[in-house]
């Protein structure tokens, strides 16, 4: 894989967004890429926006995506998709919880891991690599429950 790949994570602070990209960077790295990330909080402890980036190929340089670089953009709410919109490609992909049936989490704490099974749609990685990712990152006690938003999110 000589291309890099560009996700851009945004939400408000508490959503979980910097978790998603711990796990992401998981999955990326343990299959052997070169993985980049950073962060921007703004006013996350108040529940003010966030963004992660990660990006992950044979080499990757910088962790920032230029703007318009993204090839997908993760929304934690549905208000996220105007103001960071402009950093996809022209046929970036936005994963946004109405791809969905949120209403069917045991959890709403568990939305980005729902996410995550909905951006894994459009992945190369196998589920089996996704959930090792989600069970090294969250308590034991959680693996189930996350296990099933995952499975809700690919529409399983």
């Amino acid at each position: 894989m000589n291309k890099v790949m560009n996700i851009k994570f945004a939400g408000l602070g508490g959503q979980g967004i910097l978790t998603c990209t711990d796990i992401l960077g998981r999955v990326v790295f343990d299959m052997g890429h070169d993985v980049k990330k950073a962060e921007v909080h703004g006013m996350s402890q108040r529940g003010g926006a966030i963004t992660s980036d990660l990006r992950y190929g044979e080499k990757v340089m910088s962790p920032m995506i230029p703007v318009g670089e993204a090839d997908f953009l993760i929304v934690l709410g549905e208000d996220q998709i105007e103001v960071n919109q402009h950093h996809l490609t022209a046929d970036g992909i936005i994963v946004k919880p109405s791809d969905f049936e949120v209403d069917k989490l045991e959890n709403k704490r568990m939305l980005n891991v729902a996410l995550l099974g909905a951006l894994s749609k459009h992945m190369d990685f196998s589920t089996e690599q996704w959930l090792n990712a989600v069970r090294a990152q969250l308590p034991e006690r959680l693996h189930a429950a996350n296990e099933r938003a995952f499975a809700l999110g690919r529409g399983e």
